[in-house]
């Protein structure tokens, strides 16, 4: 690790430990030429993700267009933006534990539904309307029938576990 003051090359470890958050190290480094201290951090190399769009192409993976497009679809719903980032953490971890380097963009838009089917249903219409390209009233309804036969599924079992206790 070259010094960040004298430039000299060798230098040495003189403190390590993790972060709070537990995803890199903090190393206290000592130059052996200067002798002055400075701080290095080291995380894990992730390989860049790649989507592959409906008509073919690929692009980077990028968390923030994510985030714009489930923010859109949440627009007036009251949704904290703490949940929105969530749920794009959520989405590219599940992505990235796939171990795959590149993910069609079908995938992606399952997981973003998978978690706003749970926090918010306009939400989760709206980003499904844009993410399933609805073209007709009738794309609507089926969407809708389908949310409304899962709700019912999950209010059903919820009874059901209730009345067990």
């Amino acid at each position: 690790m070259r010094c960040p003051y004298c430039k000299h090359e060798d230098s040495r470890v003189t403190d390590s430990r993790a972060t709070d958050d537990g995803k890199s190290i903090r190393r206290r480094r000592q130059c052996m030429s200067c002798g002055r201290r400075f701080t290095t951090y080291e995380y894990i190399d992730r390989p860049p993700l790649a989507v592959i769009k409906r008509s073919g192409g690929t692009e980077m993976f990028d968390a923030n267009k994510l985030l714009r497009g489930i923010s859109r679809s949440c627009n007036k719903r009251g949704i904290d933006s703490e949940v929105l980032e969530g749920i794009v953490k959520s989405v590219e971890e599940s992505l990235r534990s796939e171990g795959k380097m590149e993910v069609p963009t079908e995938r992606i838009g399952e997981l973003v539904l998978d978690q706003l089917r749970d926090i918010d249903q306009v939400a989760y219409v709206r980003f499904a309307s844009v993410y399933r390209k609805f073209d007709n009233i009738d794309s609507f309804m089926d969407e809708l029938e389908q949310l409304k036969k899962l709700s019912n599924n999950r209010r059903g079992r919820r009874q059901q576990g209730d009345s067990d206790d």
